[in-house]
């Protein structure tokens, strides 16, 4: 796996692109008229894909219809000396749809507890929490 990080302005603006061509921007969000989205921000993101995307499978495989799919995550951070990484990231699913909530619950656990790396990597330094709604209603 390999990404190409490109700076495209005079200041903190870089497009990272990956070897299918896709790309984001990144940007220093501090800064007025920012154009993308923080490195911290990116991260959040990478753990509500990753989980995402495994809840998703997850639930197909068991054919659950998913008519409605959503993830807001937040994260807490503390400093540490110049830094401030992240101390704790809660993810919290929305699902709708013709959906057992015990498989949503389950398909979510199993994402965090073996299969999503995005959160495995995080894990030795980050408590990572989770929450499933399914119709609207907290499983």
């Amino acid at each position: 796996m390999k990404i190409t990080l490109n700076r495209i302005n005079d200041d903190f603006l870089f497009e990272c692109t990956n070897s299918q061509g896709n790309s984001i921007l990144l940007d220093n969000t501090s800064q007025p008229g920012a154009k993308g989205v923080s490195p911290m921000e990116s991260v959040l993101m990478a753990v509500a894909g990753c989980s995402g995307i495994d809840v998703v499978s997850i639930l197909k495989k068991q054919r659950q219809e998913i008519t409605s799919f959503q993830a807001e995550v937040e994260g807490e951070r503390i400093p540490v000396d110049d830094a401030k990484p992240f101390k704790s990231i809660n993810v919290k699913f929305l699902l709708e749809g013709e959906i057992d909530p015990k498989k949503a619950q389950k398909a979510a656990q199993l994402s965090f507890e073996k299969y999503c790396s995005v959160s495995k990597t995080l894990e030795p330094n980050v408590e990572i929490g989770y929450e499933v709604f399914v119709n609207g209603e907290k499983i």
